[in-house]
């Protein structure tokens, strides 16, 4: 399989995502992690997938002129796209409150970008998923912020956690890609390369 034909290089994981860590680990991958402090700024005119093709290729531009011949770094964003607004991790409690009643009763979208660098091409591709919240009670959204602490999270949720369970009326699209990564995308991309 895919792990077999990647022998000869080293995958390069640059997300501190525990997540997307785990990804992975599941896809039955080796790789390895090198993380880099960039600040997430983009340009104010960019919309939905846009953003996150930027995020994706800006953070693997910090590692420009490092790569060797045999290493494939992957860099990704994921942001939740509501009401022509990109929601991204909330600062605090309030924020995310305010996020999460936001998207209550509607469909949002959830937009990740990869992008695949090694030392002589750069690729970005990406997927949207559509989600659907139920008519969600302020009592039901205080509780998830307060218990689950969701600070680390695009559109202040997590899918796979209990809110996810009780509030996702329908997903349209890749489940994984609301946690943050494409699977299914992403391996056959690797496939590609190899």
């Amino acid at each position: 399989m895919l792990k077999e034909k990647l022998k000869k290089y080293t995958l390069i994981l640059a997300s501190g995502s525990p997540r997307r860590q785990q990804f992975f680990k599941d896809l039955d991958l080796d790789f390895e992690i090198r993380l880099k402090e960039i600040e997430e700024i983009y340009p104010p005119e960019l919309k939905a997938v846009e953003i996150t093709d930027y995020l994706a290729a800006l953070k693997a531009s910090a590692f420009d002129g490092e790569l060797k011949e045999n290493e494939i770094l992957i860099t990704s964003d994921t942001i939740v796209w509501h009401k022509d607004k990109a929601l991204g991790k909330p600062k605090n409690a309030q924020e995310a409150f305010e996020m999460i009643k936001s998207m209550s009763n509607d469909t949002h979208e959830v937009f990740t970008s990869v992008c695949f660098r090694t030392s002589f091409t750069s690729t970005v591709i990406n997927d949207v998923t559509k989600v659907t919240f139920k008519d969600l009670s302020d009592e039901a959204i205080l509780y998830y912020i307060e218990n689950y602490k969701p600070y680390d999270k695009a559109g202040a949720y997590g899918i796979q956690e209990w809110f996810g369970f009780m509030a996702v009326a329908k997903v349209e699209g890749s489940y994984t890609n609301v946690m943050g990564l494409p699977t299914a995308k992403v391996y056959e991309y690797l496939s590609t390369l190899v």
